[in-house]
This record gives C-alpha cells, structure tokens and sequence, in this order.
C-alpha cells in the first residue's frame, strides 16, 4: 500500500482530501505542506512561521503502543510552535476515536472549547463536526489558535478546491467560530469518565 492508501483505509471519508489535492499541496506548496513516511507511518503537516497544523496521522496496527506516534509529536514539538490539529467527536462504538484522545491527552494537548468548527463534506455533502485541539510552547490563548486555524483552513484545507472537486468548501466563517461561552465540555474530562 502507498502512503495515500493507508490514509484512505485508516480515516473516514468525509475527513480526506483526493490523492488528486494532496499531491498538489505537496507540489506546489512544498514550503508549508509535508509528508513524512515510513514503512510504520505517515505523518502529513503544514508548517507555518507561527504555527503547524497536523493534517493525518497513521502509525501501523503493529506499530501502535511502541512509541512512534510519540516520537512524530516529539519531533514536531522541537519546533517550538503551537500545534493545532482536528479530531472527530468521541464515538464511544469506535474505540479508536478514545484511544486517539487518550494519546493527545498525555501527549500535552488541550481541547479548544470555544472554538466551533463544523464543515460539509464535498465526498458525503454531510456535515462534519469536529474538535479543536493544541499543543502550544509559549501558552497561546485559544483566540489565537482559533485565527491559526482560519488561515490554515483557507491555505491548506481549500487550496483549488473548485479546481479539485469541481466545488468549493464553504467560507471560513462558516466553518469556523469563536464564542468563549460556547457550551462544550472538554473532551478529555469525558474521556475519564466514560473511559
């Protein structure tokens, strides 16, 4: 399997990017967007001169609990910037999505409750909610990562998305949002309990 495929069997639909968009990224913003693979794992990132944004990763089954996906976070960590990265809600049928949490959670990174992120899929038109979470050396309030995000939902996320898909995502200001009373509960703290 190439690195694509792996991606494509481990992450649900709605959630990727075509072959087609990443390979474009790759190409032509080379700069910002990086792949980095093993025969263990892919790691898929942009990198920009305040923060980085971990777009996929996929460690091998007979990978997991050995420390790789540790060490890709550690490796980012040396940068010295915030890390923002999207997770889907905890769907307590999928052990995954708790796991995934459990490692983000010893990992350092914190779940940006006011921001509201919710975008439409073009491979399924559903919506797509998902969580914010970060990782940040020098203690970056969630304002700032929530303007982290819109530039990078508008550079990476919908790079020639008309030229890809043949439509566009929606607008960033309607994907995401910012409300410091937003009702969310920390999904780490829901974690623990239904743990």
């Amino acid at each position: 399997m190439n690195w694509y495929q792996k991606l494509n069997k481990y992450f649900p639909i709605e959630e990727m990017k075509s072959k087609e968009h990443m390979d474009m990224l790759l190409k032509e913003k080379g700069d910002v967007y990086y792949k980095d693979e093993s025969p263990e794992h892919v790691l898929m990132y942009a990198e920009f001169n305040s923060f980085l944004f971990i777009d996929y990763v996929w460690v091998s089954s007979n990978s997991r609990g050995k420390g790789t996906g540790h060490k890709l976070i550690e490796k980012l960590k040396e940068k010295d910037k915030p890390i923002i990265l999207e997770v889907e809600p905890v769907d307590y049928d999928d052990t995954d999505t708790a796991k995934r949490l459990h490692f983000y959670k010893r990992e350092g990174f914190t779940h940006a409750q006011s921001i509201g992120y919710n975008r439409r899929s073009l491979a399924t038109n559903e919506d797509t909610p998902m969580e914010i979470l970060f990782w940040s050396p020098s203690d970056d309030s969630e304002e700032e990562i929530y303007e982290k995000m819109k530039k990078m939902y508008e550079d990476i996320h919908t790079y020639k998305d008309e030229e890809i898909y043949g439509r566009a995502y929606q607008p960033v200001d309607e994907v995401l949002s910012y409300d410091e009373d937003r009702e969310s509960d920390n999904i780490f703290e829901n974690l623990k309990e239904k743990a």
